[in-house]
C-alpha cells in the first residue's frame, strides 16, 4: 500500500462522536480533499506504522498529511482550516497554547463514549462515499 496523496483522517470507527464527525467533514469538504479510515482498519494501521505511531488503543483523531501526522487538537484545527466557510475561523484556536487545547481535547476523548455512545461495529460508508475511504478501492 502506498501513501495516499490526499490528507487522511483516521478516526475511531466505534465512537459515535467520531463516526458522526466524518459525514460532517464530508459535507463541508466540497472539493473532496479528505480521505478517511477507521483506526481499527488495516489501511489505518498501515499508515500509523508507516509514521511511527502506535496501532493499539489509540484514542485520538489522526490527520496524515503527506509525510506529516497531527493528533489531538492539532489535527482538529488543521482539519477545520480546510473546510468550507465559516469553519476555518475556528483555526484561531491555534492561538490557545497546545497544552490547554489538548487538555480540552483529552477531556472530551475520555468522556466520548459516555456522552455519545459506542457503536458495535465500525462506520460503514454508503456506496456514494466509499471512494473517500481507504481500503474500499484502489487509491493512488
Amino acid at each position: 500500500m502506498t501513501t495516499p496523496t490526499s490528507p487522511v483522517i483516521l478516526f475511531d470507527g466505534v465512537c459515535n462522536l467520531c463516526s458522526r464527525a466524518v459525514p460532517f467533514v464530508i459535507a463541508r469538504d466540497p472539493q473532496g480533499r479528505f480521505r478517511f479510515a477507521a483506526l481499527q482498519s488495516a489501511p489505518a494501521r498501515h499508515l500509523l506504522r508507516q509514521h511511527g505511531l502506535p496501532t493499539a488503543e489509540l484514542s485520538t483523531v489522526v490527520l496524515v498529511d503527506g509525510e506529516r501526522t497531527y493528533t489531538r487538537s492539532d489535527a482538529v484545527l488543521r482539519i477545520v482550516r480546510r473546510l468550507s466557510f465559516p469553519w476555518p475561523l475556528l483555526a484561531v484556536g491555534r492561538l490557545v497554547p497546545r497544552p490547554l487545547r489538548d487538555a480540552a481535547y483529552d477531556w472530551v476523548a475520555r468522556n466520548r463514549f459516555e456522552w455519545f455512545g459506542r457503536r458495535r461495529t465500525c462506520l460503514v460508508p454508503t456506496a456514494e462515499l466509499r471512494a473517500r475511504f481507504l481500503g474500499s478501492h484502489e487509491h493512488p
